[in-house]
């Protein structure tokens, strides 16, 4: 007997078969999902499906035992916004998180109703890759969407829509929309009334909000044959993308988590809400009860996929390169290639500092690597200005994790061994863990989380000689701030503090 996880990412969909008794992988499948590039970053929620359905053609096809699963869980891309008709047909290309058209309609909510509102209802100083940034966007540019729409669905949940015929989402998810208050676990609709009006009955176009324990469903029958599955089988709630990969890891408070994939995201799991009213870290619900404070930057492994073809190698060879770099000679780079995130600055651009005759094709090359860390390690100091304790084991995962210039840097920078888990796809593996424990009654997702709890693989230790961050985080800031003053701005943006100036220091009683 077995369980399956579903992982749909913004590159690709993956499943996995796990078996039921000592949780082994017994199957994988993957397919790519097209390219995006922001500002307009939108996918056809039809390739999603028909990239299911070819994994799981390519799992039966691999002798993989489908008619043994047992229960199923899907993962997926946050924020992206699902617009669905009457018939629960999609309306048009879904946007997806890392669509900034929606920019100056968000900047214009929050300078509305300022960042404090939205951080004390909802936990997060929301941005363009909110759910909300998308609805205020087609509120403007697309009212014949508008008037079509009964429901609005996040990725994950349209993936478990297709499975069950049931609009339901869970609360990691929904808590990244925008308008939802994970300490209440309700949506909020006084916020959707003071930024929308009566544009669309909320309470009938949004999904209900199961518990991390619930199934949504089960699976249809049509989709059963299709699929390969056998109908009437559970499907739990899922979670967001992040989120699901805490569970896969199987992180306890204090434990910090480093995701490097097209976006790098730095994260922990914690017992309390979080208000962090410099914007920075996201107060957001984790997929098992309790809150996953993260900090997400939108620059990440696709800076180095960038510098390995300015180079002309490939990334294997632009990290062996890097590897014969000097830390204290490259030049500083503030990668905000397309943009930022964390900061919030959807126009910006990146910037360099520091090149010289002596700057060679190994500096660059570390100099790439380089500028992602420095920008996530900003995310590890605002998770401590919120009081997060992060004297824990530092994980990494993702794509970028594979390169040993991510893992030395973050092992230097912050004095920890840099812990690669047994879990190659943790976002599927949570999926996996989530589906596993609808099968295993009076457990709760966490404690499943902390049985399952995948080994170590490897670990980097922190070079003692190497420059730790306090040592660079001077030079990275003053190229930050120029990357930060060249750019066009919009109203409202230069409000933002930074999290390393007093501004953005709170008293004890704000937090």
């Amino acid at each position: 007997m077995s369980i399956m996880g579903i992982d749909l990412s913004t590159q690709s969909c993956t499943v996995e078969v796990r078996s039921e008794d000592g949780f082994a992988v017994l199957a994988t499948a993957r397919r790519p999902l097209p390219s995006t590039r922001p500002p307009v970053s939108e996918q056809d929620v039809r390739d999603w499906w028909d990239a299911l359905v070819a994994c799981m053609g390519d799992l039966a096809s691999a002798g993989a035992s489908l008619d043994g699963v047992r229960a199923v869980s899907v993962s997926g891309q946050c924020h992206g916004l699902v617009p669905l008709d009457a018939s629960g047909r999609a309306i048009r290309p879904v946007k997806l998180w890392n669509d900034t058209t929606g920019s100056p309609q968000m900047e214009q909510l929050l300078e509305r109703f300022g960042p404090s509102y939205w951080i004390e209802h909802t936990g997060s100083r929301p941005t363009a890759a909110f759910t909300i940034a998308k609805l205020a966007w087609l509120a403007e540019h697309e009212p014949d969407t508008i008037a079509r729409i009964r429901h609005i669905l996040l990725p994950h949940d349209y993936m478990t829509y297709r499975l069950t015929g049931e609009f339901v989402t869970d609360r990691s998810e929904a808590s990244g929309t925008g308008w939802f208050d994970s300490v209440g676990n309700d949506y909020d609709y006084g916020l959707l009334s003071d930024c929308f009006g009566d544009l669309l009955d909320f309470r009938s176009v949004l999904p209900r909000v199961g518990a991390p324990e619930d199934a949504a469903g089960v699976l249809r029958a049509d989709v059963a044959r299709e699929l390969g599955l056998t109908a009437g089988i559970p499907v739990g709630v899922g979670g967001g993308d992040q989120h699901m990969s805490a569970v896969g890891l199987g992180i306890t408070p204090g434990d910090v988590v480093v995701s490097l994939g097209t976006s790098g995201v730095v994260y922990t799991t914690w017992t309390s809400p979080v208000r962090d009213l410099s914007g920075w870290v996201n107060g957001v619900a984790d997929a098992a009860g309790g809150w996953l404070p993260l900090v997400c930057t939108l620059n990440c492994t696709k800076v180095t996929n960038w510098m390995a073809r300015m180079l002309g190698v490939s990334v294997r060879q632009l990290d062996e390169l890097a590897a014969e770099g000097d830390m204290r000679r490259a030049p500083v780079m503030a990668a905000y290639l397309d943009g930022e995130r964390s900061p919030s600055l959807p126009l910006a651009r990146g910037a360099v500092a520091g090149i010289g005759n002596d700057t060679g094709r190994e500096d660059l090359a570390l100099m790439a690597f380089a500028g992602v860390v420095h920008g996530m390690m900003r995310g590890f100091d605002a998770l401590s200005h919120c009081g997060i304790s992060l004297d824990g084991e530092l994980v990494l995962c993702g794509g970028g994790a594979h390169a040993a210039t991510y893992r030395q840097l973050f092992a230097d920078y912050t004095g920890k061994p840099a812990l690669i888990p047994d879990a190659d796809e943790a976002t599927a593996r949570g999926a996996c863990v989530q589906a596993w424990n609808l099968l295993h009654d009076g457990r709760s997702l966490r404690e499943a989380a902390k049985e399952l709890r995948p080994a170590v693989r490897s670990a980097t230790e922190p070079i003692d000689s190497a420059p730790a961050w306090l040592e660079m985080k001077e030079r990275y800031l003053e190229v930050a701030a120029f990357a930060c003053a060249y750019r066009p701005s919009f109203p409202g943006e230069n409000e933002i503090p930074d999290v390393n100036s007093q501004e953005a220091t709170n008293d004890d009683d704000e937090r």
